[in-house]
């Protein structure tokens, strides 16, 4: 199986030429010219991802990525996720059949629970469903995807009674994956539905993922899905010319941003020699020249039998040229490497 490379951002606010953040409009648009490069570079696949705060641009997915599809020609188009906890499972099918139709075939569903938890409160939903909401409106979904008349009844949202949704995807059911954390739970689910999975991997090793690998095909199994349904990995990461030089611009970002996060949820000020350690191989930052990071994409796709790798390329302050370039390097320098193995 040949590896696909991807993107996913979640349009991070980027200064601007004065200094002062960007309006979120401006990021629409720069998300849109990435997208762009990386489709004219031959990348497989961008994702971009749902929040509802300040410093993220994009809080509607899929109406970024039928702007992406009206601008590209190949590349596949996904969530990096779509909140399902706070979304209604029809509408969120609707919405990327919408975009399959739009991109003649290549929307790809990512869903998950979120890091953050802002849309709960925006959308009406109570923290001490969390786990619930996300049960029954995935269980809703896969119902949805596989087509036909469907019944359904839950808690969490009105029943179903014989009805179809459309519009109907033109090629079968939308290829969709479960976003994970690190919860084995979260990997028997997906398995259960016979969903792929994205493991999110924002910090520690890497293969440390490999028993979540592992348990999620031990429960294909069990549950007599097919052996073959493919797991992908999201990093962050960033391309520069030298390994020192990537390293020198990315740390300030990735310092500001971790200690905007950090005052949020308790966590001490990440040191510089911790963000050194998470660049070395075996970190869970891809940040370096094209041959390093080529050779970290090759491991973990080795260790953990991925079928996509995603490069998780905006962060934070981190300006728009910046993710230009590394995008330009990821697709001409990274990519050749990594498929000539």
């Amino acid at each position: 199986m040949t590896l696909q490379l991807g993107l996913n951002t979640f349009g991070d606010v980027q200064p601007g030429p004065d200094g002062d953040p960007l309006p979120h409009a401006a990021v629409l648009r720069n998300v849109l010219a990435e997208a762009e490069l990386a489709d004219r570079l031959g990348l497989d696949y961008i994702a971009v991802g749902e929040h509802h705060r300040a410093d993220y641009a994009i809080s509607a997915p899929e109406v970024v990525l039928a702007a992406i599809a009206g601008r590209t020609e190949r590349i596949r188009l996904g969530s990096a996720v779509t909140v399902l906890s706070s979304d209604d499972p029809v509408r969120v099918h609707q919405r990327f059949a919408t975009l399959d139709a739009l991109s003649s075939g290549r929307a790809e569903m990512v869903v998950g629970r979120g890091s953050f938890i802002e849309s709960f409160p925006l959308f009406g939903y109570q923290l001490e469903d969390y786990e619930q909401l996300f049960e029954e409106k995935l269980n809703l979904l896969t119902k949805v995807r596989a087509g036909g008349a469907i019944s359904w009844s839950g808690r969490t949202r009105a029943p179903l009674s014989g009805q179809r949704v459309y519009p109907e995807p033109e090629h079968g059911p939308i290829p969709t994956w479960v976003g994970v954390g690190g919860s084995p739970e979260s990997v028997i689910r997906a398995a259960r539905y016979g969903l792929a999975v994205e493991f999110a991997i924002i910090g520690g090793r890497p293969a440390a993922f490999a028993p979540l690998r592992d348990l999620f095909r031990r429960a294909l199994a069990e549950f007599g899905q097919p052996a073959d349904t493919p797991v992908s990995a999201h990093c962050p990461g960033y391309v520069a010319d030298t390994d020192e030089q990537a390293r020198e611009e990315y740390w300030p970002h990735w310092s500001a941003h971790n200690a905007v996060i950090g005052r949020e949820r308790g966590w001490p000020p990440a040191s510089r020699a911790n963000f050194d350690a998470q660049c070395a191989d075996g970190g869970a930052l891809f940040v370096g020249s094209p041959e390093t990071v080529a050779r970290r994409i090759r491991k973990a796709a080795a260790d953990l039998d991925l079928s996509r790798f995603d490069l998780k390329y905006s962060m934070g302050t981190l300006p728009h040229e910046n993710l230009m370039r590394c995008i330009e390097l990821y697709a001409t320098e990274v990519a050749p490497r990594v498929r000539a193995e």
